[in-house]
């Protein structure tokens, strides 16, 4: 399996901070995995309060997990050690939804050779401007029987680990998930690729978003940078805020 990383130069520290920062997402998204759904009384008291808020923060966790594997199938978590990206980008993409990385990692890389047109699988040649439509055709190609199955396994598990406490799963787990995937689509695909009226400025057909840092990442970790992005895919998701202001501050002293 290829990746996708020319003739750069990564360095150590930066191998470093990515796996920190990857392990740290990781980390965080199976403690309140495991927490919320095994270990927490939502009956007891006032904690089910809690509960929109611990859901919306898996939901980013959710969002963090994928980009961390995105980062992977560009060969950009830990460039000196591939087999240590696919690991890390496997499992990630399985505790996400049981997801096949290998055939992510095809239509993400047509997806960048063919971006915004009908060869790009991620792109909705009948619905280039209309979100909903564009979604369900975007979920029904990334998930299908094999995940079904995966996921079908994985439930029937916790329902007889967790028997009465079943909903649990559902609602700190595939809730969180679902709303991720409509998360990533819409900041990470939609916005960035969708036609409008403003035609885009090259052959990457790809816009970025105008937020600022904080924002950029509560809403996708700096995956709404699309453009740099696509025009620099080795850049890891955290460095996408220095690259941008690289780019546009000649602009802006215009």
């Amino acid at each position: 399996m290829s990746g996708s990383i020319p003739d750069v130069r990564f360095s150590r520290k930066d191998t470093i901070t990515g796996l920190i920062l990857s392990a740290l997402i990781i980390s965080s998204w199976l403690a309140v995995h495991i927490t919320s759904i095994f270990f927490i009384d939502w009956t007891l008291g006032l904690t089910w309060l809690a509960a929109p808020f611990v859901v919306l923060l898996q939901c980013w966790l959710s969002v963090g997990l994928f980009i961390v594997a995105h980062d992977t199938m560009h060969g950009s978590l830990a460039p000196q050690h591939p087999w240590l990206n696919r690991a890390i980008g496997r499992f990630c993409v399985f505790i996400y939804a049981g997801f096949s990385y290998d055939n992510l990692y095809e239509n993400h890389h047509a997806h960048h050779r063919h971006a915004g047109t009908a060869d790009d699988p991620d792109f909705d040649v009948e619905h280039s401007s209309t979100f909903w439509p564009w979604y369900i055709k975007f979920f029904r190609h990334y998930f299908g029987w094999r995940e079904f199955g995966v996921l079908f396994v994985v439930v029937v598990i916790y329902g007889l680990i967790l028997r009465e406490r079943f909903p649990t799963a559902l609602v700190f787990w595939a809730r969180p998930a679902l709303l991720s995937s409509v998360q990533l689509f819409y900041f990470g695909t939609y916005r960035p690729h969708r036609i409008d009226d403003i035609p885009f400025d090259d052959r990457h057909r790809a816009r970025s978003n105008d937020f600022g840092p904080l924002l950029s990442l509560l809403t996708c970790f700096h995956f709404g940078y699309h453009h740099e992005h696509h025009d620099k895919p080795w850049v890891p998701w955290w460095k996408l805020p220095a690259y941008r202001d690289q780019v546009t501050r000649p602009f802006a002293q215009v």
